[in-house]
């Protein structure tokens, strides 16, 4: 609960310019995904930034110096002619450095559900988590979804 009256003032009206950059700043992270384009997805993540999953069973953690040669190292969704879609499902603010976006998608055959933190540093919003969950997609989905 916020007590401090600037504090909420900040929360519902100053919010919504770094609610706009964490926005473009996710839809960079897609579309650097959805290219295959390993320059823009290293410009969405902090150098520092985690990438983990325990989907499979076992937990899997990357850094994104080993993240990214996974991208690299395969097809590119818009080679495959995967939908470019994604949805932003939640984005939430602690302070002014801060934010926490879940998202979904759906691609190479499974739907995921990612929960990205950010950070603002110089002025630009990156990642520096990415922890998701995926399931197989059904043979009749069609749902696709950030």
């Amino acid at each position: 609960m916020i007590t401090n009256a600037n504090e909420t003032t900040y929360m519902q009206t100053d919010n919504r310019e770094d609610y706009v950059a964490v926005a473009a700043a996710l839809h960079q992270y897609f579309d650097g995904l959805y290219h295959g384009d390993t320059v823009q997805l290293r410009k969405s993540f902090h150098p520092e930034a985690h990438y983990a999953t325990a989907s499979s069973g076992e937990v899997l953690q990357l850094d994104v110096e080993s993240y990214l040669p996974v991208v690299a190292g395969r097809s590119s969704l818009a080679s495959l002619g995967e939908p470019y879609v994604y949805n932003l499902e939640a984005i939430q603010f602690a302070g002014r450095a801060t934010a926490s976006v879940r998202m979904r998608s759906a691609m190479l055959g499974k739907e995921f559900t990612d929960f990205l933190s950010l950070t603002k540093v110089g002025g630009e919003w990156r990642i520096i988590s990415k922890v998701f969950h995926y399931e197989p997609q059904p043979a009749d989905s069609s749902t696709r979804g950030a």
